[in-house]
C-alpha cells in the first residue's frame, strides 16, 4: 500500500518533536544536574576519594574579671592510621608499639581495622611534641600526625569545681566548661588529601585545608584576688579541722556577681579521671541542700521588720531558755536563756526563741511569702549545672510547730547559693539579684567584646529603710554578739551565725553539724557578701561563732583591702571578751627622739632602721589599729629627712 507525501511529512514532523522534546529534557536534566546538583555531587565524589586529617579547633580562653588566664590550651598531637596505605602491617605495629609503649597485638589492631582512617586511642591521643616526633620520623605511610590540643589549668586546683574539665575530645563535661561548651568550643577544621579506590594516596593532586575556628574566650565574674584569699582559707580550715567537706562564696551583693566559689575536697581539672566523680560532681555551693540553721533567721528578721511587727530598741523579750509551742519544747542554744532582752539583744544573742515570736507575729502565710519572694524553693538560676532548689514545708501541712522552727532556719533546706542571693537582697536596699558568673564573650583574634551579660534583677523584697534596719542589726551581731570573730576593725562587718545539726534517715546526728557563718561589708554600703560553711569540724566546738565567722572576717578584711575598698572610721566598737587582743591606735611618732619615745611608753615591740637621731617614718601608719605588744618599724634619719 502506498503512503501519501502527506503523511511522510506528518509523520516526520512528529518524530522530529518526539527527539526535540528528547533533546530538550536531556538539556535541562544536564542543566539541573550541573548547575543545581553539581556542588552535591562533586562533594559526595571528593568524599568517597578523600580521606581528611582533622584539626581540632582550640577552646576559648576562659579568664578572670581582670584578664587573668583561668583555663588555656597547649599543645597535644594526636596519631591516626590509615590502615589501606600501610603496606607492611606486622613492620608498623612493631614499630607503632615500640614508641607508643602499647603491645604489639593492639597495635597491629589499629593498623589493620577495616575503616578509612583509625585513632590511635588512647595511648595515641594528645601526646606529648617530643613522643609526636618519634612516630614521625618512623616514616610510616599511612600514619600521620594531626594537630590537636588539649586543656590546660594553669592554677590547678584553684577553682576546680567552678571551672570544671574538658575531656579528651575537647568537649566540656563539667563547670562552665559544660555550660558554656557550644561557644567555648569552636569549629575544627581538617587537611584532605585524595585517595584510590584501594585507599592508595593519589599523586599530583593538591592536598586541602580548612582552618578551624578557635571557641570564644569567656571573661568571669570571678576575681582571682578575692579566689587567691578564699582558697587559703579553705586550706587553712582543712589543715586545722580535718572536716568532711568546706565552702565558700563571695558574691557582689549590687549585682550578683560571683567573685569567688571553692568546695573541699577539690581536685585538678587536668586529672579528673583519678578523681572519683562524687567530688568533682559536687559544686558544694550550688549542689548542697541542708538546714542553714540561724544564717536563716535574717529573712525572718526582714520579714518583721518590713511588716511592723517589731521594733528591735523598744520591744522586748523575756527567754527563760526555751519556748514551749504545741506542747514541744524549743530551746534555746544558752542553757538557762539570755533572761530579759530587747529584740535587737534577740538577734545578737541568736535566740531561738526569740526568733519562734517573730516567726509567730508573721504568722505562716506572711512568713513563707517572703521566704519565696527571697528565692527559697527554687533556683537562683546561676549558670552553672546540677543546682539544688531546697526544700521547704507544703505550706498546708505547716503548723505552730512547723511555724516555729522554720522561723529559726531549722527543718527547711536550702543551698549556699540561695541563703548569699537572700542576705545580699536584705543588705543592699531590698533588690534580689540572679546570681551570675559570665560576664563577656571576647572575640578570640581582636578581644573586642562580643556579648555582655548585664546583672539581672528580680524583683524588690524590702524597702531600702528595712535593709538599713537589717544591717545595723547585723553589724550588731558582728561586734556585740555570736559574730564576733568575724568583726574586722574599720570595715564594719555585719553577719550571722549558723549551726546546724545534720539529719540522716530523719534523725540528727550528734555531735556532727555543718557551722557557717554569712557576713558582708561595708555596713554602711555592702560592696561584698561572704558565706562559708564547714561540715563536722573536728577537735573543736562545733558553733559557726567559733569555726566559720573568723574564716569569713579574714575573707572579707582581705579582699576589701585587695579591692581597695577604704575603711571607715566610724563604726560599733566590739565588746571584747577575756581572750580578745586589744587593739591600740598607732600614735603619730615621726619627729620625736628615741629618747622620747621611751619616756612615752607605748606598749609595742620597736625594731629601728637607719642612722639617725630623729624618727623620719614608721609602719605601720599613724591612726591605724594594731594589738598592743605588736612589733612595729621605725625609720630614723636627720630633720631634715623628709617622711613618707
Amino acid at each position: 500500500m502506498r503512503v501519501s507525501f502527506v503523511t511522510v511529512r506528518k509523520r516526520l514532523f512528529f518524530v522530529l518533536i518526539a527527539g526535540g522534546l528528547a533533546i530538550m529534557i536531556l538539556l535541562i536534566r544536564l542543566g539541573y544536574v550541573q548547575f543545581s546538583m553539581g556542588e552535591w555531587l562533586t562533594e559526595l565524589a571528593e568524599d568517597s576519594w578523600s580521606r581528611d586529617v582533622p584539626f581540632e579547633a582550640e577552646r576559648g580562653e576562659i579568664i578572670d574579671r581582670n584578664g587573668e588566664v583561668l583555663a588555656t590550651n597547649v599543645s597535644a598531637p594526636s596519631v591516626l592510621a590509615v590502615p589501606r596505605q600501610i603496606e607492611d602491617p606486622d613492620d608498623a605495629a612493631q614499630k607503632l608499639a615500640e614508641v607508643l609503649g602499647v603491645s604489639v597485638e593492639k597495635a597491629h589492631g589499629w593498623v589493620t581495622q577495616n575503616e578509612r582512617m583509625v585513632r590511635l586511642t588512647p595511648e595515641g591521643r594528645k601526646i606529648s611534641k617530643e613522643k609526636a616526633k618519634e612516630v614521625r620520623d618512623l616514616e610510616i605511610e599511612g600514619i600521620y600526625i594531626a594537630e590537636d590540643n588539649k586543656r590546660h589549668y594553669p592554677k590547678g586546683k584553684y577553682l576546680s569545681h567552678v571551672l570544671g574539665f574538658a575531656g579528651i575530645d575537647n568537649q566540656g563535661l563539667t563547670g562552665i566548661e559544660q555550660y558554656y561548651d557550644e561557644k567555648l568550643k569552636g569549629v575544627p577544621g581538617r587537611v584532605s588529601f585524595f585517595s584510590d579506590a584501594k585507599g592508595q594516596r593519589m599523586q599530583g593532586m593538591a592536598d586541602q585545608y580548612k582552618r578551624p575556628e578557635k571557641g570564644e574566650n569567656l571573661r568571669l565574674t570571678i576575681d582571682s584576688r578575692v579566689q587567691t584569699i578564699i582558697e587559703r582559707e579553705l586550706d587553712i580550715a582543712e589543715a586545722t579541722y580535718d572536716p568532711d567537706g568546706a565552702l565558700a562564696i563571695a558574691m557582689d551583693p549590687d549585682s550578683g556577681e560571683i567573685l569567688g566559689m571553692s568546695s573541699r575536697p577539690d581536685f585538678h581539672p587536668e586529672e579528673y579521671r583519678e578523681v572519683p566523680p562524687e567530688i568533682y560532681n559536687q559544686n558544694k555551693p550550688v549542689w548542697s541542700q541542708y538546714e542553714p540553721g540561724s544564717t536563716f533567721k535574717i529573712i525572718t528578721l526582714a520579714a518583721a521588720l518590713e511588716e511592723g511587727k517589731v521594733d528591735l530598741e523598744h520591744d522586748h523579750f523575756h527567754d527563760p531558755g526555751y519556748i514551749e509551742v504545741n506542747g514541744t519544747k524549743l530551746r534555746c542554744w544558752k542553757k538557762g536563756g539570755h533572761g530579759e532582752q530587747s529584740f535587737l539583744e534577740v538577734v545578737q544573742n541568736s535566740c531561738n526563741p526569740g526568733f519562734v515570736v517573730l516567726g509567730e507575729r508573721l504568722g505562716k502565710e506572711t512568713l513563707f511569702d517572703y521566704i519565696e519572694n527571697f528565692g527559697f524553693g527554687q533556683k537562683t538560676g546561676i549558670d552553672l549545672q546540677g543546682e539544688g532548689k531546697g526544700i521547704l514545708f507544703d505550706e498546708e501541712n505547716v503548723g505552730p510547730l512547723e511555724l516555729a522552727t522554720t522561723a529559726f532556719g531549722q527543718g527547711v533546706s536550702v543551698t549556699p547559693l540561695q541563703q548569699v542571693a537572700a542576705v545580699s537582697a536584705a543588705v543592699n536596699g531590698g533588690y534580689l539579684y540572679e546570681p551570675h558568673l559570665a560576664k563577656e564573650w571576647l572575640d578570640p583574634v581582636t578581644g573586642q567584646v562580643k556579648e555582655s551579660h548585664p546583672p539581672v534583677m528580680k524583683k524588690r523584697v524590702i524597702s531600702e529603710d528595712t535593709s538599713a534596719e537589717v544591717r545595723n542589726a547585723l553589724e550588731h551581731v558582728v561586734a556585740k554578739g555570736t559574730g564576733k570573730g568575724a568583726f574586722a576593725d574599720g570595715y564594719r562587718v555585719g553577719g550571722k551565725t549558723g549551726t546546724a545539726q545534720k539529719a540522716v534517715g530523719g534523725k540528727y546526728l550528734e555531735n556532727n553539724h555543718i557551722v557557717s557563718f554569712i557576713g558582708f561589708a561595708p555596713a554602711d554600703d555592702p560592696e561584698i557578701v561572704v558565706y562559708t560553711a564547714i561540715d563536722n569540724p573536728k577537735d573543736t566546738l562545733q558553733f559557726g561563732g567559733i569555726v566559720a565567722a573568723p574564716i569569713v572576717g579574714n575573707i572579707i578584711e582581705d579582699s576589701l583591702t585587695v579591692m581597695g575598698v577604704e575603711r571607715r572610721s566610724e563604726q560599733i566598737e566590739k565588746d571584747l571578751a577575756w581572750n580578745d587582743d586589744v587593739l591600740m591606735e598607732m600614735p603619730d611618732m615621726t619627729g620625736l627622739t628615741l629618747k622620747e619615745l621611751h619616756d612615752a611608753y607605748y606598749p609595742l615591740n620597736i625594731e629601728t632602721e637607719g642612722e639617725g637621731p630623729v624618727i623620719v617614718s614608721q609602719s605601720p601608719k599613724a591612726g591605724e589599729k594594731v594589738k598592743e605588744g605588736a612589733t612595729i618599724r621605725l625609720y630614723l634619719g636627720d630633720k631634715t629627712d623628709s617622711s613618707d
